[in-house]
């Protein structure tokens, strides 16, 4: 065992999209962080999202107005700060007169264009079945729609992004590095921490801890911390399946089911539509662990309602299941549990403050750091204040994603457009450093798949060197999505070699 002989003003617990942004947040404020995580970053719930910032349409029937408002408002900021990993979508709401009338959804989304305030995107609006693009395979029974704004995220790349410029600003970001146990002792947290690889232990010591650990956060505070809290928490699985691409254009729909629940369909990876997601009450971790036959069915009947072209299970070409980590208020419907954030604070004598994060969603992960810190200021009266709203993600600083691929062509003239727009798509304005001294694709190393989807061997040693990057899925799955283009034996050559080049560098 190893004792560091840093103190850290802060230790977050969990590095999932919460965990970052607070960790970057209070970075960038004069913090000493440090960052753990158990396994990858994003490898739980942040990776397993629906990939949308969004103002949660859905939760005005549960008069959620304050979530609404505020994920509105920070859907504008994230556009601003990351616009290469979160883009402007369209979606379409086909009219079925046996579900909600058309008066509730016309009334539903003029609040959603004017409860957050000025918004960039377009207004909601009619559209008259049939239309050339906007009922693209759906049945001809439906006569109308109706069009609102939002926005898709890589979800994954978004919390990935936000670990980065932590450690940019000085951040301890350590990954596959799981809590043993910590308690408070000689004026500070004493945190035991085991390395995932090698089983080696570590004592670190910190001034307060954040307990950002998502689905975990209940065990955290159970098993590790020993500290009690009445809080609970509700864990609510979510699936998602990927089908291929339902129709060629680039708007979502989002189709209302016999439930009252919404289901989305959403183009993804260029060839693919995601279809998600359920809504189901868990009692353990480990009833996640991937999505079951009656889930699948459940989306598939719900999505054909609207299709002419039925999906059948066998055209499910991937599919994965989160859990939501809800504060529980109470409600017998996971439909119904707040998808707001609540934050308790644990001290000892006004200091050493532990404070426990139940609930939450990607869109406002930038506030609820915001009001973490917040909540922390008593405890480090020299912090400076909020800055995180006008400083652009890493990749994110460029104004144009036009001129910056028409920048990279120049630089990079032998590598077909469709891939740099790919590569832009991931790393941004930091392609440029990626792709350094590349001139044609014989540069670019060993290649893994083809078109714009190809990962090659120079964008694996990125990842590893820059990103974290230690176990094949890190790469194919999480800082890529070409996991997804590739078949069987594709996927299983790419892990063999990732893994040769994961033993050069580490």
């Amino acid at each position: 065992m190893t004792t560091n002989d840093t103190t850290y003003d802060l230790a977050v617990i969990g590095g999932g999209i919460n965990g970052c942004g607070i960790a970057r947040d209070a970075a960038g404020r004069g913090l000493k962080v440090l960052l753990v995580e158990m396994d990858d970053l994003a490898s739980a719930t942040s990776s397993w999202s629906s990939k949308m910032v969004h103002g949660g349409l859905r939760y005005l029937e549960q008069y959620e107005f304050r979530l609404v408002r505020e994920s509105l408002q920070e859907r504008e900021v994230l556009l601003k700060l990351a616009p290469h990993i979160i883009r402007p979508a369209e979606f379409i709401v086909p009219h079925d007169a046996s579900m909600r009338p058309a008066w509730m959804v016309r009334l539903g989304l003029f609040m959603y264009d004017h409860i957050g305030g000025r918004i960039s995107l377009p207004g909601s609006r009619t559209v008259l079945f049939p239309d050339a693009r906007y009922s693209a395979g759906l049945r001809p029974s439906l006569k109308r729609g109706f069009f609102y704004s939002d926005t898709r995220v890589d979800d994954s790349r978004l919390t990935l992004i936000n670990a980065m410029d932590a450690k940019a600003l000085g951040a301890d970001v350590r990954v596959r590095t799981r809590l043993v146990s910590g308690r408070r002792e000689g004026g500070a947290w004493r945190l035991t921490l085991a390395a995932a690889d090698t089983g080696a232990t570590a004592v670190v010591a910190a001034k307060g801890v954040v307990n950002a650990a998502g689905p975990w956060v209940k065990q955290v505070l159970d098993n590790a911390l020993k500290v009690p809290a009445e809080a609970g928490v509700k864990l609510v699985k979510g699936s998602h399946i990927v089908v291929p691409r339902i129709h060629a254009h680039e708007h979502a729909y989002l189709l209302q089911n016999t439930d009252k629940r919404v289901i989305f369909v959403i183009p993804y990876e260029q060839d693919y539509s995601l279809i998600g997601t359920t809504d189901v009450a868990i009692q353990s971790l480990a009833e996640a662990d991937g999505i079951s036959d009656s889930e699948t069915s459940y989306l598939l009947r719900a999505v054909n309602q609207y299709l002419v072209k039925p999906l059948h299970a066998a055209e499910v070409v991937w599919s994965y299941a989160g859990v939501r980590p809800l504060y529980d208020d109470g409600s017998s419907d996971p439909s119904k549990v707040t998808r707001d954030y609540t934050l308790l604070v644990d001290d000892q004598e006004g200091r050493l403050p532990l404070l426990s994060i139940f609930g939450g969603k990607i869109t406002t992960y930038r506030k609820l750091a915001e009001h973490v810190l917040a909540d922390l200021a008593k405890y480090y009266p020299g912090m400076s204040a909020a800055w995180t709203d006008g400083k652009a993600l890493p990749g994110g600083d460029f104004d144009d994603a036009v001129a910056l691929l028409r920048e990279l062509q120049s630089r990079h003239a032998g590598l077909p457009p469709d891939y740099l727009e790919r590569l832009i798509r991931r790393h941004g304005s930091r392609t440029a450093t990626l792709l350094h001294g590349v001139k044609s694709v014989g540069d670019l190393g060993e290649i893994f798949g083809s078109g714009s989807n190809l990962l090659s061997e120079r964008e694996i040693d990125y990842c590893i060197a820059q990103e974290w990057a230690r176990r094949p899925d890190d790469i194919l799955w999480r800082r890529t999505k070409c996991g997804l283009h590739m078949d069987v034996a594709e996927r299983a050559r790419a892990a063999t070699f990732i893994e040769a080049r994961l033993k050069v560098q580490h």
